[in-house]
């Protein structure tokens, strides 16, 4: 019989988010997780499943008992002819993109963050940019789910076509997912360029940016009209690196975070904090060229709270002018450097932010130098309601105050998804406080 560790205690990363689970699991075959799933329903205990812990949230929180699957991390199959791998959901996705670059193969996209295990980048709906590319579970093509009943279920586009259109964003609520067929392309290269705009160059020459690269994004620097424009595209070129220590980290990480340390007590320093940084590492044009998975991922630097919103890509001046204006009407409201601004293409997934519409993603950031709350109560707030007034949808792993009637409002399919979660799950064994929230 599989054993629970007791006193094990969970953080996320961002150390804003814990829970001490009554038992701790690190299953090592199927037949444990049913035995687990058994357990929590002789003794009426929820489960919930968690991988890396990079979710800036309680999604992953409970008091019962915590499934962690980092001894489900192999690579089952591959099809060379299709493109296509089966790997176990528990494989952390930097193990992933060493394994698929062997093969010669790659993701077409990937989000920041590499440490992050594949079955949470699925249920939460992780998204890089680029409006030719959705969601990152638009490269689901399979899912092997195992349901509170102990029984095992196969989904994709041919079988179980409406489970697979939830299960690709579950949440942790139909069950646990085994593992994962993945369409993959080609290895490829990436040639990076990063150069000065203001916003309003930005968001006038906007089409013509989408256009002009496949992967791109921006940062705004709030209490100013500076962006940085990131172009990312496929080359043949050679590999071209620049990476200095001075600056990446002297400058860009022990620099920074001293001085947000500082102005947690002077907030004033804020805006000239916010152009001083521009100006040291954004403001000149750079360019490389890298892997692809290396040239995804980025460093995402100290603790933080973050929120990520995505709102019909045709709301995207709206939004963020009104956002500045907000900011420059209120200047006792400083904020953090960047304003993230990120594009994907629109899905049929049932959960998806991008759910039959193109989106843009804004995420803004306010970092816990030192480990040091910093106020941010009133600009989340007009965030919101900024994002509520152009019909914006939260990102799923990140903090927000979504309630089930706002969903009901947002997603025509809300409700699909929850008569296939009450199906798969009527006792509520999934649940937990960041799920009542959603589903009651």
């Amino acid at each position: 019989m599989v054993q629970g560790t007791m006193g094990y205690q969970f953080q996320n990363w961002a150390t804003t988010y814990s829970s001490e689970p009554e038992l701790y699991f690190e299953p090592t075959t199927v037949e444990e997780i049913r035995q687990i799933l058994e357990l929590a329903k002789q003794r009426n205990k929820r489960v919930k499943i968690v991988g890396c812990g990079h979710s800036p949230s309680d999604i992953a929180c409970t008091d019962d008992y915590l499934i962690r699957l980092n001894k489900f991390n192999r690579l089952l199959q591959v099809d060379q002819e299709r493109k296509q791998v089966t790997v176990e959901a528990g494989m952390v996705l930097s193990d992933l993109n060493e394994k698929l670059d062997e093969l010669a193969l790659a993701l077409s996209n990937i989000g920041a963050v590499s440490n992050v295990a594949l079955g949470g980048v699925i249920g939460t709906g992780t998204h890089n940019t680029g409006i030719q590319h959705g969601i990152l579970a638009t490269q689901i093509v399979a899912m092997t789910l195992m349901t509170a009943a102990g029984d095992i279920i196969e989904c994709s586009n041919t079988v179980n076509r409406e489970l697979f259109q939830a299960t690709r964003l579950h949440l942790g609520s139909l069950g646990v997912v085994l593992n994962v067929t993945i369409q993959c392309v080609p290895a490829f290269k990436i040639h990076l360029q990063q150069f000065p705009k203001t916003l309003t160059e930005v968001l006038n020459d906007l089409d013509t940016h989408l256009k002009a690269s496949e992967y791109f994004r921006f940062f705004w620097f709030p209490h100013t009209d500076k962006v940085t424009v990131f172009y990312a595209d496929r080359t043949d070129k050679p590999i071209k690196t620049s990476s200095s220590w001075f600056w990446n980290y002297a400058i860009g990480y022990y620099l920074l975070e001293f001085l947000l340390w500082i102005s947690a007590f002077f907030p004033r320093l804020v805006p000239w904090i916010n152009r001083l940084f521009h100006w040291l590492l954004y403001s000149t044009k750079v360019e490389q060229v890298k892997r692809s998975d290396k040239a995804f991922n980025f460093d995402c630097l100290f603790k933080q709270h973050v929120s990520d919103w995505a709102v019909p890509i045709k709301q995207t001046r709206a939004a963020l002018e009104q956002l500045k204006d907000w900011l420059d009407n209120n200047p006792n409201v400083r904020v953090h450097f960047p304003v993230e601004v990120r594009f994907v293409r629109a899905d049929d997934i049932l959960l998806s932010p991008c759910y039959k519409q193109d989106s843009c993603y804004i995420n803004i950031i306010m970092y816990r130098p030192y480990g040091k709350e910093v106020s941010r109560e009133r600009y989340w707030a007009m965030y919101e309601e900024i994002m509520k007034r152009n019909g914006g949808r939260p990102h799923w792993a990140k903090a927000h105050s979504f309630l089930r009637q706002d969903f009901e409002k947002t997603y025509s399919a809300f409700h699909k998804f929850c008569s296939i979660r009450e199906e798969l799950d009527p006792s509520g064994m999934f649940l937990n406080n960041y799920l009542e929230k959603t589903f009651f």
